[in-house]
C-alpha cells in the first residue's frame, strides 16, 4: 500500500525549543507544566501496540488553560494531544508533542439535570463517576465501555465509545447534545445540530461533495466507527456537527465541555446466559435475539476462560444478553436456540460473570499456554448478521497466518474484539503483522465492515482506511482535518496522513529478557488506575488510590521500567532516581499479581530493581536504614531477641533504625513460640509442621499458642521445624536478593533434614504464606527442594479443611470485621477461610484492599501519610461501621499493628477466636 506523506506543518519542529517551550507553558497556564523525565516517560504509550516520546505534559486547569496551552504551541510549533486515561488502543493517546492530560484538574461534573435526562461534564470525568452521580435518580450514561471505571468522557468522545449496552443506548456519539471544544488556532466553537459550531468553510466543503457522502459510508453498521463520521454534516441528517466531531480521535479540536444524555436505568435487570455449541453458532445467534429488545448482547468462547466454565451452562460459546424484567428474560430463553441456558438475577452473581467479560482485554493478553497476545486488530465490526461467517473466515486466516486470538465482543453490533500473539520483538513477526493487518481488513471489508467497531482507528488502522472507503473519502478526511486544523498541530499521525502502522512499535529497541521486557506485558488496559466505589473488593493499587498519581499506579511503574530498559527517556538504568521514586510508594502487596488483568507482578520488579539500583561498593551506604533494621529483622530478632525493648526505646533509636518516630515500635515478646512449644510435652503423633514465622515467633506468640490449640483439638498432631527457619519475606521486600536467597537456602536445608516427616507446612502468617508458594520457588528455580516446599503450604484454614474435614468448630455466633490479608487475596485466596468463619458462626465481611503498613513500608518516615490514607481507603471505614461488640479479624501481623494503632482496638488472628470458643465451649 502506498504510505501516505505526513502534514507539511508542525510535526518535527518542536523537540529542540522545549525549555523555551516549557518556560512559555508556565508563565501563560496556572495548571501544572511538566517536562520532566517521569512525565515524558509515563505517557509514551497508551493501551496499544505504539510509542511515542512526548516532550512534555500539561495538566490544565479550565478552558482557559487549554487555550493558552494551545496559543503557546502553536506560535512554537509544538502538537499538542489531549489524553484521558491513556487506555485508547490504536496509539491515538500518545505524541511526540505536548500530551495534555485532563484528568488532573478537568475531571468535574458541572451539572446534572434528572427532569431533563443531561448532565454536563469536563472531559476528565471518569465514567463511573458521571453513572455513580446519575444512578439516584434512576439514571445513566448509556456507553459503557468495559474501562468504564477510569475510561473518560473526553476521551469516550475522541473514539466514539460503545460499550455493551450499545444494542440499547448506542454510541458516544448518539448520547451527546453540545460540545464546547477549542481549535488549535484558538477558536472557542459550540458544536450542536443544524450546523451550530461548524468552523468556517466546513459546510461548504461539504455541500461540494454530497454525492460522495451518500455513497462512501457502507450501511447496515451499528458500529461503524472507522474515520471521520462525514454522513452525519448531510441536509437529511440535520447538519449534526457534534455527531461528526464524536471519533474524531483529538485530531479536530480539544474538547473542554459536554452536554450529554441520561438514559433511566432497568428496573429490573436479569442476565441471561445461553450456552451454544461453539463461538460461530452463538455469532448467527446474536443477530436473531435483537427483536427482543436486549440491552447487552455480548459472546464469548471456552478458550476465553483458562479456568474454565464452572457456573454457566452447557456449550463451548456463550452468550451474555441482559434483558430488563424476568418475563422478557424467559421469553428470550424460549426464543433462543440454545444447548443450554441461566438465569441470573442476583446482582453479586452478575456482577463476577460480568467481570469475566470486563477483564477480558486483559485476559485475552495471555494464551492458554502461557504465550503473550496483543492489541492490532481489536475491535472490527461488520454487519450483525454476517458475524458467524466472518469469524469463521477470520479463525481460519489466523490459522493460515500461524497466529493464534481468542475473538469476544459486542455480538449483537456485529463487533469483535480479539488479542493475538503477533511476534512484535522480530522483524520477521513485524512484516508478518503488517502482512496480515492488511489481510483482515480486506476480509473485514469484503463483510461489509467498519476496520474499527469501538476504541477508534489510531495509527493501528487508519493507513488502512482507503481499503474500507476509497482514496477519495479518504482525501475528502484530510480535507476536513485541513479545516478545522490548518496547521496540523492537533494529535499529527492520527486519522488522515497517519504513520505506518507498523512504525514505532513499543517493543522495538527492548531487550528480550529482564524485567524491562517482564515489565512490556502491561498493555496499559489500567486497571490499577480504579478508586472509589467502582474499586470493589480488590487490592491493587493502594498507592495510586491514595495520591492519584499515575507514577504511583501499577501502570505507571510498569512504564517508566520500560522505559528504563529502553534507555532514551531514561538514561541512568538501575541508577535511575526516577524508578526509585516511583517504586519507592510500592508497598509490594503483591494486588497487581491477582487483580492485574494480565498479572504484572510489581511487588517481584521492586525487589529486583531495588537489587540492582544498591548493587556495587557503596551500595549499603546508600540504602535507606530500614532496609537494614526492618529488612534484616529476623537476624536481629533471632541475635538479640527481647534485649531490642529497652533499646528501640531510647530517644534516638528511631532515627537510628530509620523508622518514623509516628509509630510505637511493636514489643518483642518475653517468650518466643519455639520456646513455649519445646517446653511443652508432646501429645500426638505430628501430622503437620507450623511454621514459626517471625512475626509469630518473636513478636505474636499468642497467636502460634492458639493455632496450637486449634489444631489439636481438630485432633492434628503438630511439630515445628527442627532449626531456624526464615521465608526471606524482609529480605525480598527491600530488595535484598542475595540475602534472602541464602536465607532461603539455609531454610530448604533445615526443612530438608525432616525428610517425609514434616507433613504439610501450616503457615499462619498470609505474607510469609505468600512469600513460601511464589517467592521461594521464583528465587530459587534450580533448586527442586523450593517447589516442593512451596507445593507443601497450607494456611491455617486450609489446614483444617483438608487435614481435619470431620472436625466441627466452636460455635462463635459474632460478627467480624477486619481485614482480608493483601498477600492472601493475592496469593492464597481466601476462600477456606470464609468456609471456616461460617462454619464457627462468623458472619460480616472483612474489608479488601491494603491495610498500608505493609512490613517496613509503613515505618518510614516518608511513608506514614500514605500508609494511613491506605488504611483509610477500605479497612478503617469498615471498622468505623461496625457495631461495638463486633470481633475484628486480621490474620496479617502488619494488618493487627496497623489496626491497634490507627482504630487503638485489638484485632486478632482467626486461631485466636477460634480457641476462645475452645474455652467457652469447655466453661459450659
Amino acid at each position: 500500500m502506498r504510505r501516505a506523506l505526513r502534514h507539511p506543518g508542525v510535526v518535527g519542529r518542536h523537540q529542540e525549543h522545549a525549555s523555551g517551550l516549557a518556560a512559555d507553558l508556565r508563565a501563560a497556564v496556572a495548571g501544572d507544566v511538566d517536562f520532566s523525565v517521569t512525565a515524558r516517560a509515563l505517557t509514551t504509550m497508551d493501551a496499544s501496540n505504539y510509542r511515542r516520546v512526548p516532550v512534555g505534559t500539561v495538566a490544565p486547569r479550565d478552558a482557559d488553560d487549554v487555550a493558552a496551552v494551545l496559543e503557546v504551541c502553536r506560535a512554537h510549533g509544538t502538537p499538542v494531544v489531549a489524553r484521558g486515561g491513556g487506555t485508547s488502543i490504536g496509539g491515538q493517546a500518545t505524541g511526540t508533542g505536548v500530551v495534555l492530560d485532563l484528568t488532573r484538574h478537568m475531571g468535574g461534573l458541572v451539572s446534572l439535570d434528572p427532569e431533563g435526562r443531561t448532565a454536563v461534564v469536563q472531559p476528565g470525568l471518569v465514567l463511573d463517576r458521571l453513572r455513580d452521580a446519575a444512578r439516584p435518580y434512576g439514571l445513566t450514561f448509556g456507553p459503557d465501555p468495559s474501562t468504564h471505571s477510569r475510561c473518560t468522557l473526553g476521551g469516550m468522545i475522541g473514539n466514539n465509545a460503545c460499550g455493551a449496552h450499545s444494542v440499547a443506548w448506542g454510541t458516544t456519539a448518539d448520547n451527546v447534545r453540545s460540545l464546547d471544544v477549542v481549535t488549535y488556532r484558538g477558536a472557542r466553537l459550540t458544536l450542536g445540530r443544524d450546523g451550530q459550531g461548524a468552523p468556517p468553510g466546513l459546510r461548504e466543503l461539504v455541500d461540494r461533495r454530497l454525492a460522495l457522502l451518500r455513497a462512501g459510508y457502507p450501511a447496515g453498521l451499528p458500529r461503524r466507527i472507522s474515520g471521520y463520521a462525514l454522513d452525519a454534516l448531510l441536509p437529511e441528517r440535520g447538519v449534526d456537527v457534534v455527531r461528526s466531531f464524536c471519533g474524531g480521535e483529538g485530531t479536530l479540536g480539544v474538547v473542554t465541555e459536554a452536554t450529554v444524555r441520561l438514559v433511566p436505568l432497568p428496573a429490573d435487570p436479569v442476565l441471561v446466559v445461553l450456552g451454544y455449541p461453539d463461538e460461530s453458532a452463538a455469532a448467527e445467534a446474536a443477530a436473531g435475539l435483537l427483536p427482543y429488545g436486549p440491552l447487552t448482547v455480548e459472546g464469548m468462547a471456552a478458550d476465553l476462560m483458562p479456568g474454565g466454565a464452572r457456573g454457566l451452562p452447557r456449550g463451548g460459546a456463550w452468550l451474555f444478553v441482559e434483558m430488563d424484567g424476568e418475563g422478557a428474560a424467559r421469553g428470550l430463553v424460549r426464543a433462543a436456540d440454545a444447548l443450554d441456558s441461566a438465569l441470573v438475577r442476583d446482582p453479586a452473581g452478575q456482577r463476577a460473570l460480568w467481570r469475566i467479560r470486563e477483564d477480558a482485554a486483559g485476559t485475552a493478553t495471555r494464551t492458554p499456554d502461557g504465550g503473550e497476545a496483543w492489541p492490532g486488530w481489536e475491535d472490527c465490526a461488520v454487519p450483525p448478521a454476517r458475524l458467524g461467517a466472518y469469524l469463521r473466515e477470520f479463525r481460519a486466516l489466523l490459522a493460515e497466518f500461524g497466529l493464534r486470538g481468542t475473538p469476544y465482543g459486542h455480538f449483537g453490533d456485529g463487533c469483535v474484539h480479539v488479542r493475538i500473539d503477533f511476534d512484535l520483538w522480530t522483524e520477521k513477526g513485524v512484516r508478518d503483522f503488517r502482512r496480515f493487518s492488511e489481510a483482515v481488513a480486506d476480509l473485514v471489508v469484503a463483510h461489509g465492515g467498519s476496520l474499527s467497531g469501538e476504541h477508534g482507528d489510531g495509527q493501528a488502522r487508519a493507513e488502512l482506511l482507503p481499503r474500507m472507503y476509497g482514496e477519495e473519502l479518504v482525501g475528502l478526511f484530510g480535507e476536513v482535518k485541513d479545516v478545522w486544523d490548518p496547521d496540523g498541530g492537533l494529535n499529527p499521525g492520527m486519522l488522515v496522513r497517519p504513520r505506518p502502522l507498523d512504525e514505532g512499535l513499543r517493543f522495538t529497541g527492548l531487550p528480550v529478557v529482564g524485567v524491562g521486557r517482564a515489565a512490556a506485558r502491561c498493555v496499559g488496559v489500567a486497571k490499577c488506575r480504579v478508586e472509589g466505589p467502582s474499586s470493589g473488593p480488590g487490592v491493587m493499587c493502594p498507592s495510586y488510590r491514595a495520591t492519584g498519581e499515575e507514577k504511583h499506579s501499577t501502570r505507571g511503574r510498569a512504564r517508566l521500567l520500560h522505559e528504563m530498559a529502553l534507555g532514551e527517556v531514561i538514561t541512568d538504568g538501575w541508577r535511575s532516581e526516577e524508578v526509585r521514586e516511583a517504586l519507592d510508594l510500592c508497598l509490594s502487596c503483591k494486588g497487581c499479581r491477582s487483580d492485574c488483568p494480565v498479572g504484572v507482578d510489581m511487588a517481584a520488579y521492586k525487589a529486583e530493581f531495588l537489587d540492582r539500583h544498591y548493587a556495587g561498593p557503596t551500595g549499603f551506604l546508600r540504602r535507606p536504614r530500614s532496609h537494614w533494621s526492618m529488612g534484616r529483622l529476623p537476624r536481629w530478632l533471632d541475635l538479640f531477641g527481647r534485649a531490642l525493648n529497652p533499646a528501640m526505646g531510647l530517644p534516638f533509636a528511631a532515627r537510628l533504625a530509620g523508622v518514623t518516630p509516628q509509630r510505637a515500635m511493636p514489643r518483642v515478646a518475653d517468650r518466643t513460640l519455639v520456646s513455649w512449644f519445646g517446653e511443652r510435652s508432646s501429645r500426638r503423633p505430628p501430622v503437620l509442621t507450623l511454621w514459626p514465622d517471625t512475626f509469630t515467633n518473636h513478636l505474636a506468640p499468642e497467636v502460634g499458642r492458639a493455632a496450637v490449640r486449634v489444631l489439636e483439638a481438630a485432633g492434628l498432631g503438630v511439630a515445628l521445624p527442627q532449626g531456624s527457619v526464615c521465608c526471606g519475606l524482609t529480605y525480598v521486600s527491600t530488595g535484598q536478593l542475595g540475602a534472602a536467597r541464602r536465607v532461603m537456602r539455609r531454610t530448604l536445608d533445615v526443612l530438608e533434614g525432616a525428610g517425609e516427616e514434616a507433613g504439610p507446612l501450616v503457615v499462619l502468617e498470609p505474607s510469609c504464606a505468600a512469600t513460601l508458594r511464589t517467592d521461594l520457588p521464583e528465587l530459587l528455580p534450580d533448586d527442586p527442594r523450593a517447589v516442593g516446599v512451596a507445593a507443601s503450604v497450607r494456611t491455617f484454614a486450609e489446614a483444617l479443611e483438608t487435614l481435619a474435614p470431620e472436625w466441627e468448630p466452636p460455635r462463635l455466633d459474632r460478627r467480624v470485621a477486619g481485614q482480608t490479608h493483601c498477600h492472601q487475596h493475592a496469593v492464597l485466596g481466601d476462600a477456606a477461610d470464609r468456609r471456616l468463619r461460617e462454619r464457627a458462626g462468623l458472619t460480616g465481611e472483612l474489608s479488601g484492599g491494603c491495610c498500608g503498613l505493609a512490613g517496613n513500608f509503613g515505618f518510614e518516615p516518608a511513608h506514614y501519610e500514605v500508609s494511613i490514607a491506605c488504611a483509610e481507603d477500605q479497612l478503617l471505614p469498615s471498622l468505623r461501621a461496625a457495631a461495638q461488640d463486633t470481633a475484628v479479624l486480621a490474620d496479617g501481623f502488619s494488618c493487627r499493628t496497623q489496626i491497634g494503632h490507627v482504630a487503638e482496638v485489638r484485632a486478632r488472628h482467626l486461631a485466636e477466636l477460634l480457641a476462645e470458643g475452645l474455652d467457652v465451649g469447655a466453661g459450659s
